[in-house]
């Protein structure tokens, strides 16, 4: 499946990024923590590069992932150069206090009235940007919601005398190479439902929690999990949630219970979850080829 998801607005999103990117101290990319690698933009990695800005990685919804493989990615990300990756929840205003404060090592010179800290929020839609603007700012300036693409321009403000903070929209990148990741990120709500269908990404995300938590299918679920596959699970959770189309002799909505299965994906209802490690990433990929577009 061929999963490709870049609204219009994303074209000046982009080059109002790399605008900004001269101006700018800090970049703190905003990742899901259960897909972290996933869910980082190369776009956004390009722009920073370039300018030679450092990152704040912040593997955000850390409450809903698995803190074994969330302190894998952690140990992932801090290997890299001009980069300081850490865990939170956005939500927290406790952890969305402790951002500046982890940005300020990273540009040291900018400390001061005259050389405020100019920080700039970026990442790819629904990853919790705008939450965490609204959290630092302690006031709603930025819209949230459940649903890619809430914020569609750059805002800017100013934190205190020493900080200014820029939130940007969440930005895509043109074309998804791997299948996989496609899947995954339609899987935490990060690509709009007119981008995908819900029965595939629900057998894609069936066949990642047999491999990885199947205690918890199980649990949620109350079916046994042996012998079945991506396709057999959601079959399963038909079953179960009595998912049914009427007037077709009971025939099973299989597209009912892959929304009802993503939805307690998302909200966290099937337990802490991460769908990809530094370790099995290569072998997903290797799986799941990169997808082949026309010119």
């Amino acid at each position: 499946m061929s999963i490709q998801w870049f609204p219009g607005h994303m074209t000046s999103a982009r080059r109002k990024a790399a605008e900004t990117m001269e101006f700018t101290d800090v970049v703190i990319e905003v990742l899901d923590a259960r897909a972290p690698e996933a869910s980082c933009n190369p776009i956004i990695e390009e722009l920073r590069l370039h300018r030679q800005r450092p990152c704040l990685k912040i593997l955000n919804k850390a409450d809903l992932a698995d803190p074994i493989a969330t302190q894998a990615w952690l140990n992932f990300y801090n290997q890299q150069d001009g980069v300081k990756a850490v865990a939170l929840s956005c939500k927290s205003t406790s952890d969305a206090a402790k951002v500046p404060k982890l940005c300020q090592p990273l540009a040291p010179h900018r400390d001061n009235n005259h050389k405020p800290l100019r920080m700039m929020i970026m990442g790819i839609p629904n990853v919790g940007k705008s939450t965490l603007m609204n959290m630092l700012l302690k006031r709603r300036v930025a819209n949230v919601g459940d649903e890619p693409a809430v914020t569609k321009s750059q805002q800017s403000h100013k934190i205190n005398d020493q900080m200014t903070l820029t939130d940007s929209p969440g930005l895509m990148w043109p074309k998804i190479e791997h299948t996989s990741d496609g899947l995954m990120l339609a899987a935490i709500h990060a690509i709009g439902r007119n981008a995908v269908f819900e029965e595939e990404v629900a057998e894609f995300l069936g066949g990642v929690l047999l491999e990885s938590y199947p205690e918890l299918l199980t649990a949620r679920f109350g079916f046994d999990v042996a012998g079945l596959d991506g396709i057999a699970v959601l079959e399963a959770i038909a079953k179960k949630r009595g998912c049914l189309i009427k007037g077709k002799n009971g025939g099973m909505d299989l597209e009912k219970a892959a929304m009802i299965f993503l939805t307690e994906l998302r909200s966290g209802k099937l337990g802490r979850i991460s769908l990809e490690t530094p370790e099995s990433r290569s072998d997903m990929l290797a799986r799941h080829v990169p997808i082949s577009l026309p010119e």
